[in-house]
């Protein structure tokens, strides 16, 4: 397998779903900075020119939660994913959520704050946008009290995508008066699997901007 990948992106979600099965899989990085995602060789395996990317033989797979939830199905013997119907449900629920209610704010807020050219950025949105993952993520402080992980009794590939979306919040500075879900987070980074976090993968990428201006002929 392979999985073309940036840092500090979605992609970590994947890694951590490979960490924990402990997976082989060489890891190809595409330096979206550089633009190297619309390359045409890397266009022709995703045509939308987005990661992550998972190739397994001829089998290609796009979307960070789509690939997470296709290891842990190719390896349900490491039991990251319910065979169970109902708890199965549960788990597509908050892989959802996750993805829709919790990150896609996340994503408008960092959209109209640092990838929009100034003109085209929307400080009112910014704000709509802080309300409503404020609002959800009261709503996952709730179904956290008393939980160890998002599903069941046992660590699933929801985890990953959760936790590290929570990481994104937390280094967006919206994860506030929410013990819950900064416990676990905490409790899930703890673990020997868990990827670098979001701000640690940040900084690197920082740093070797900044030493590939420093060294334009390297």
């Amino acid at each position: 397998m392979k999985l073309y990948d940036f840092g500090p992106s979605r992609s970590a979600r994947v890694r951590w779903t490979l960490q924990e099965l402990d997976v082989a899989c060489e890891i190809v990085k595409i330096n979206i900075l550089a633009g190297e995602q619309r390359r045409p060789e890397f266009l022709a395996i995703n045509p939308a020119g987005k990661l992550p990317v998972l190739v397994d033989d001829d089998t290609v797979v796009t979307e960070s939660v789509a690939i997470a939830v296709y290891l842990a199905e190719k390896y349900s013997e490491k039991e990251l994913i319910p065979s169970d119907i109902r708890k199965r449900a549960q788990l597509n629920r908050w892989l959802w959520f996750t993805t829709t209610e919790l990150e896609q704010p996340l994503w408008r807020m960092r959209r109209h704050t640092a990838i929009y050219p100034e003109h085209k950025r929307l400080p009112g949105d910014v704000a709509l946008a802080g309300a409503e993952f404020a609002a959800m993520a009261r709503v996952a402080e709730d179904h956290m009290r008393d939980r160890e992980f998002v599903v069941g009794n046992s660590v699933t590939v929801a985890d990953f995508v959760f936790a590290w979306t929570l990481d994104w919040a937390k280094t967006s500075n919206v994860l506030n008066e929410l013990p819950q879900l900064e416990a676990y987070l905490e409790r899930m980074y703890a673990r020997p699997q868990a990827p670098m976090r979001l701000e640690e993968e940040l900084a690197l990428v920082a740093a070797e901007r900044e030493s590939a201006a420093s060294n334009p002929t390297r």
